[in-house]
């Protein structure tokens, strides 16, 4: 009886032992299963974009406020009075140096030149008796037939009268001149303004303000720049090329224009503490106007080993700024940075990153958290441009 028990006990024992090992195996082999579907059913890792960070000379700029100005401007008026006859031009319209734009009546200027040469003509008749009767004298005064004080008399004569002749060619000239003065010609090229006088009225010698011009192409744009730029700016000019700035106006988006400066003052504003600067433009369009306000930007700075990176990477965290680096296992970190100056897109960055790290510039919104696995590939961003570039910025 004893034996059946403990065979009893002892099948039974090993029965309980097979169970126990039938329920691990399956449920190990569920949780493989389990296991694996996750594997499976796991998403893979972000496709990000990444530029290196790049250590190379740059020039930065800085931005200042003008106003663009005509390099010639003229307010016309008469040299002679006379009611106008016509005006010539059309208002706002560009004329040349020469143009006709107003014609003063010239019929009593006519009328005084017509004078002025008969009385040239009188003149030079008095002038051909009196050296005939001097030339007459001197013969007679050699041979004692008159007096020496006679000849003298008749020498005094014949330079008066050549005095008179030059007198009444002075006064042919300026009837001339008076009467090519009734035709008010354009001084310079340029935009003409509107007409001040028009047909029928009288205009005053030297005082009717007929009209004004200004010249269009080239113009210049006059800025200001505060004390603490003023050294660094001069030291950039210093070379044989002159310095090349952008300029944009109201309306236009970026720096669309290139200029060049041609005159730096000699002494700073005491008022203001700045220094003007003058840059020439070409304006072949006419698209600029005298009297516009101007941005401009001018090279201030020359760094030779910048780090920078594209703007579109900087992220911000309250008052904190930041980038995602990929590190060597191809994982994203945070990275605090202390950006500088933003030069064609491109952020200069003072510390925080390393030449050659790889900075996330596309897909950062991505990456949920730093130590996040990504799939990084590479591209190549634009440097920004050298100094003497000239190109439009947003």
């Amino acid at each position: 009886m004893d034996s059946i028990n403990t065979d009893y006990a002892s099948g039974g024992g090993e029965l309980i032992i097979g169970l126990a090992l039938l329920l691990m195996t399956v449920v190990g082999l569920a949780g493989c299963d389990a296991r694996g579907e996750q594997a499976r059913s796991a998403p893979p890792p972000p496709a990000v974009e990444v530029a290196e960070v790049q250590r190379q000379p740059l020039t930065l700029w800085d931005d200042f406020t003008g106003r663009v100005a005509a390099p010639e401007s003229v307010d016309l008026r008469p040299r002679v009075s006379g009611y106008i006859d016509a005006v010539s031009f059309q208002e706002g319209e560009l004329v040349k140096q020469g143009d006709v734009l107003f014609q003063i009546d010239p019929r009593p200027y006519r009328a005084r030149e017509r004078a002025a040469v008969a009385d040239l003509a009188q003149a030079r008749s008095r002038y051909t008796l009196a050296k005939s009767e001097a030339a007459r004298a001197e013969r007679l005064v050699n041979s004692r037939a008159i007096s020496r004080e006679e000849y003298d008399q008749r020498d005094s004569a014949m330079a008066s009268a050549r005095a008179q002749v030059a007198a009444a060619e002075a006064a042919l000239e300026s009837a001339r001149l008076d009467l090519e003065y009734t035709r008010v010609r354009a001084p310079i090229s340029g935009l003409a303004g509107r007409a001040m006088v028009t047909r029928g009225n009288l205009a005053n010698a030297d005082q009717t303000l007929l009209t004004n011009l200004v010249s269009v192409d080239p113009l210049y744009v006059y800025f200001e720049s505060d004390s603490s730029t003023v050294a660094s700016s001069l030291g950039l000019m210093s070379g044989d090329q002159p310095a090349r700035v952008r300029i944009g106006v109201t309306g236009e988006s970026g720096y669309p224009h290139a200029g060049t400066v041609d005159f730096v003052d000699n002494r700073l504003n005491g008022s203001t503490g700045t220094l003007q600067f003058r840059a020439v433009v070409a304006n072949p369009d006419g698209l600029l106007k005298p009297g516009q306000f101007a941005r401009v930007e001018m090279p201030t700075k020359h760094l030779d080993n910048a780090l920078t990176v594209e703007g579109k990477a900087l992220l911000t965290d309250q008052d904190r700024r930041y980038v995602y680096v990929v590190e060597a296992d191809n994982k994203a970190a945070r990275r605090n940075v202390q950006p500088g100056r933003t030069v064609d897109g491109r952020v200069v960055i003072l510390d925080g990153l390393k030449p050659g790290e790889r900075v996330i510039v596309n897909g950062v919104q991505k990456v949920m958290a730093s130590g996040m696995p990504v799939a990084p590939s590479l591209v190549r961003g634009d440097p920004p441009k050298a100094a003497g570039e000239v190109a439009a910025t947003p």
